[in-house]
């Protein structure tokens, strides 16, 4: 079993092609480009931290049909854009506003939003966040693990650290 994370999808958010520039002709091939790289990536018996805005505007059975698309078990970290069809929505094995985990022997601290400061960060704890949608600067031991910030797919742990080494290669990103 390999985890995940991932943040930012916004399934069904037509503002994400204007505002963030996101490279899909329609909402359509921008949710399907997504669900596909995702299940590219992730096995049935893997698991994704999703830390926020899933989807937006979608009816609950959509959303109900994009988690049901998705391989892995999904755990969801709310964000600002999640409302009750999602946050209710039976696919997810837990939703939280926040979570404490430990990966690979490593700390993390998940929420959707970035901290200045984390319970652990003096003893090597790490921030992944989502929400600023790849535009914030980049603190020490702190990780944007949204879609915009990562080639529009999920990510392990170890393709976050060494996603700010020079050279350091992206994981694929999905063709519009």
């Amino acid at each position: 079993m390999t985890i995940f994370f991932t943040s930012d999808t916004h399934f069904g958010d037509p503002r994400v092609l204007r505002l963030d520039r996101r490279p899909f002709p329609d909402l359509a091939a921008h949710d399907a480009a997504l669900i596909a790289s995702w299940n590219a990536r992730v096995a049935p018996e893997d698991e994704v931290w999703h830390l926020g805005d899933f989807a937006l505007g979608p009816s609950a059975a959509r959303v109900h049909d994009i988690l049901g698309d998705l391989h892995g078990t999904k755990r969801l970290i709310s964000g600002n854009n999640d409302g009750p069809d999602t946050l209710a929505a039976p696919g997810w094995a837990w939703v939280g506003t926040y979570a404490e985990i430990t990966v690979d022997e490593r700390r993390l601290v998940l929420c959707h939003y970035a901290f200045r400061t984390w319970n652990g960060i003096g003893r090597g704890a790490l921030n992944l966040h989502g929400h600023s949608h790849g535009q914030l600067k980049p603190i020490p031991r702190q990780y944007d693990v949204g879609v915009d910030a990562q080639g529009f797919v999920p990510v392990t742990l170890a393709e976050i650290l060494v996603s700010r080494r020079r050279g350091a290669k992206r994981p694929t990103e999905p063709s519009a």
